[in-house]
């Protein structure tokens, strides 16, 4: 019997319903024929095998001659009319590149569409290494790594210890001490180091006769710790107790276990500190100028005040710090996946500037937040695996919660950036655009909501919250050398210029 088609419809939601189902025939229609294979091989990785069927190969070449046939130029033949057998002739080589690149991209696009994981990658392909054969399916295959599959944790009804003070006239008084102490002048003495002085040394590492690295008049607090990219001294500060300009100092630093130079991690080096002057710090007065130029105060008691408001903001970051950490300890207790060692090291500094951008926010000076950067270093494997197995079960609580980052969010983070860097927003957020930081802004502003919601169910129990003293002091050195990857320092160009950055020399007595 011969097909009968229906007039079309009078009624135009009818007709409308018609089209609508004509369309999505036709898209049903397009879709490739794709042949999907999946390997686990790991809770992060998989490895696909996508075959394409020759009737898609065969659909897509013929919808590239079809619009090829109009202009296409043969010798012997006007434009547009050469057979089209001889146009496939001539050029099925150019075109057989472009079926194939569309090929891939709709496969991957399919496979993306189809399959029910959540890529955190884009797939490991090179395009040059699949061919189109001239019959039979294109088959390729390609490694991706993806968040792992698991149940949400019970996250509603937490128990959580929250840090509580009130700051007292004695702690304004401190942290006014160490300000002032960053706008102080180093000056010379005769004397022997105490801890809180300073030591201007060239400092060299080395392993057996071989330098490891080096550098030249390096301005050193002297504190109990002293902290490296890839180690840290514990004793320091007994070490420079007593010492002059003129002293060689020598002691063992170990090395950590993920440090740049991977031969020596997990190895002694020996540190040499050669002690060219010992200088001690002479704290400015407070001025009516300095008050001004401190953020354009007008007597001390709104500086004391604004030290108030930054000692709040840091318990602030205390209080998030220890409840996200208690938040993390809680979730990720089952979450024992095996994350793949080079998702590590791609992500060890995406979490080093999240962690960097959370302590510019809350009112950290350079010193402290350096201290910070080295740890994470010097732990990174295990603080990255800590912070991407959080950053999962976040995401899919967000997902969940339908939790969204706005355009307030952004003002809001990049404003108190700003703030404590004495810097405009504006050039805050084009630091961040132009360095690719603003998706991690991003993370970090989904992240904390996300904490904020878990917070908001928990159960609190407030506790006592000591402020510690810093003990450790910081510099930007790889004791071992050969440092493989580095944050760009332009990220953190900031700090220096805060109220809080490095203090001045003073000038050169006669």
């Amino acid at each position: 019997m011969a097909d009968t088609k229906l007039p079309p419809s009078d009624d135009p939601d009818v007709a409308e319903d018609d089209t609508a189902e004509e369309d999505t025939v036709q898209e049903e229609s397009q879709r490739l024929d794709l042949d999907i294979s999946v390997d686990e091989r790991g809770s992060c990785e998989r490895h696909i095998t996508v075959s394409v069927s020759r009737e898609d190969i065969d659909r897509y070449f013929d919808k590239e001659f079809s619009e090829i046939m109009t202009t296409a130029q043969v010798p012997g033949f006007r434009s547009g009319r050469a057979p089209r057998k001889l146009v496939e002739s001539r050029f099925r080589k150019d075109v057989s590149e472009k079926v194939k690149n569309e090929l891939l991209m709709d496969s991957l696009s399919q496979v993306n569409e189809e399959e029910e994981f959540s890529a955190i990658s884009e797939p490991d392909i090179d395009p040059e290494a699949v061919k189109l054969p001239d019959e039979g399916a294109m088959t390729f295959e390609f490694d991706l790594e993806v968040r792992p599959e698991f149940e949400v944790p019970k996250w509603k009804g937490l128990s959580i210890k929250e840090p509580v003070r009130e700051f007292s006239d004695e702690d304004v008084d401190r942290t006014l001490q160490e300000l002032l102490g960053r706008r102080g002048r180093l000056v010379p003495s005769d004397g022997p180091a105490e801890e809180g002085d300073y030591i201007t040394a060239n400092l060299t590492f080395k392993h057996g006769d071989e330098v490891l690295s080096h550098a030249e008049e390096e301005v050193i607090r002297i504190r109990p710790v002293l902290s490296f990219r890839d180690g840290k001294i514990k004793t320091f500060g007994r070490l420079m107790s007593g010492a002059k300009g003129g002293d060689t100092v020598e002691t063992e630093v170990k090395l950590s276990d993920s440090a740049p130079n991977k031969a020596l991690r997990g190895r002694k080096v020996k540190a040499i500190f050669d002690v060219l002057e010992v200088k001690k710090m002479e704290l400015p007065e407070l001025t009516t100028e300095l008050l001004d130029e401190l953020g354009g105060f007008e007597l001390e008691a709104d500086l004391r005040d604004a030290v108030k408001d930054q000692l709040e903001r840091q318990l602030e970051y205390e209080q998030r710090r220890q409840a996200r950490e208690q938040v993390t300890d809680a979730l990720t207790v089952v979450a024992d996946w095996k994350l793949p060692p080079e998702l590590l090291k791609r992500q060890s500094n995406r979490e080093l500037e999240r962690a960097v951008m959370e302590l510019q926010r809350s009112g950290f000076g350079e010193e402290e937040i350096r201290a910070h950067e080295n740890e994470l270093r010097q732990n990174s494997e295990e603080a990255t695996a800590r912070a991407l197995k959080e950053h999962f079960i976040l995401e899919r609580i967000a997902e969940d919660e339908e939790v969204e980052a706005d355009e307030a969010d952004y003002d809001q983070e990049i404003q108190l950036i700003a703030d404590n860097a004495h810097e405009s927003p504006r050039r805050v957020r084009a630091r961040l655009e132009k360095s690719g930081s603003m998706d991690v802004l991003r993370n970090q502003i989904i992240e904390r909501k996300v904490i904020e919601l878990i917070l908001e169910q928990a159960k609190f129990k407030k506790v006592p919250y000591d402020i510690e003293k810093t003990d450790t002091a910081a510099i930007d050195q790889s004791a071992g050398g050969h440092q493989e990857s580095e944050i760009p320092q332009a990220k953190f160009d900031s700090l220096e210029a805060a109220p809080g950055g490095r203090p001045k020399e003073a000038p050169e007595r006669d």
